[in-house]
């Protein structure tokens, strides 16, 4: 009988053990925070490639990250958030359990693509991409690649379309499309180039206010003041108040993602759940102060306390001593 030679050893053992070892890495690739998932939540591949802004897998298909390339876990990106979910090459939705992040229904891009042409291509191109047909620019800036959030903020506020298109800053005002309407045109916009932030729907029951006081006083009060009051900028622009009460919650979360105008976009350094707890602060008790101690006085603290002082205080002690002096 013929004894098996150690070359015949290796090649009935290296196969085995090869299929063993790539088993044990697919299992630890579903674990791993980023790898991809499909709709049917199996692990997909992971990243396809990548680019300096985009990145494409096969559940997902490509996706523009700019802006929140970042590492930090549930922090506006879709491939570092817990949940996500993908369907047949376009990103769904994504975050956690305490923002949930929804790209608006394919369904909706015919009708915002009409809605576009008559409401945005004078000042953003046919395109969304701030060229005229002449190929000069256009007085708005490129759309495309900016996320559905971003369009979303900027029609539901009513900063667009414009009523001035030189003004220094588009204000807010009674938006002239409805929310509908405004999804329609984020999901025409977003298919030119699918990207993030998508629209955000922030879940507040299990928010903390302390905690969202303590985070807007940090990252917030610098522009908007302590009181949420708003302030003046640089050449001619302004943060807004927050204590108006048609500043709604998904509104300041797109806004912090986003970052419009002269606001920095929060998108690597704050979590979903440390956003969540700054809204639930602003659209609580900014937006609905409880003045157990009296009068809130517009809010803005010693300011109008002192000036209350000195024409109450001090102006009824000059009255109460010239009326003694007429006494006298």
């Amino acid at each position: 009988m013929r004894t098996p030679t150690r070359g015949t050893f290796k090649s009935q053992f290296l196969l085995p053990a090869g299929l063993l070892v790539v088993a044990v890495m697919a299992s630890f690739a579903m674990f791993i925070p980023g790898a991809d998932a499909g709709a049917s939540g199996r692990a997909d591949a992971t990243q396809v490639s990548t680019s300096a802004t985009h990145v494409t897998t096969r559940a997902c298909g490509t996706i523009n990250l700019k802006g929140v390339t970042n590492s930090t876990r549930n922090a506006g990106n879709p491939f570092n958030s817990s949940n996500r979910f993908c369907l047949n090459g376009h990103l769904i939705s994504y975050g956690s359990r305490a923002i949930t992040y929804a790209n608006p229904p394919q369904s909706f891009i015919s009708a915002g693509q009409l809605l576009f042409a008559q409401t945005c291509s004078s000042c953003h191109g046919n395109d969304a991409n701030g060229v005229n047909p002449d190929g000069t620019a256009t007085i708005g800036p490129n759309l495309q690649g900016v996320g559905a959030a971003t369009v979303d903020f900027w029609v539901s506020t009513g900063r667009m379309p414009a009523t001035d298109v030189k003004a220094v800053e588009a204000e807010r005002k009674a938006s002239r499309l409805t929310p509908l309407q405004a999804l329609e045109l984020a999901a025409w916009v977003n298919s030119l180039d699918p990207s993030v932030p998508a629209v955000p729907y922030p879940h507040l029951a299990t928010a903390d206010q302390s905690a969202g006081q303590d985070l807007f006083s940090l990252n917030c009060a610098a522009c908007h003041t302590i009181e949420g009051s708003g302030d003046a900028l640089a050449f001619g622009t302004n943060a807004p108040s927050l204590q108006n009460r048609s500043v709604t919650a998904q509104q300041v979360v797109e806004a912090m993602r986003t970052g419009p105008a002269n606001m920095p976009r929060f998108s690597g350094n704050l979590t979903d759940a440390q956003v969540a707890d700054i809204v639930s602060y602003v659209t609580g008790r900014l937006q609905h102060p409880d003045n157990a101690g009296g009068v809130g006085l517009g809010g803005v603290g010693p300011v109008a306390e002192g000036f209350v002082a000195l024409l109450i205080g001090v102006g009824g002690l000059v009255l109460i001593c010239f009326w003694i002096g007429e006494r006298s």
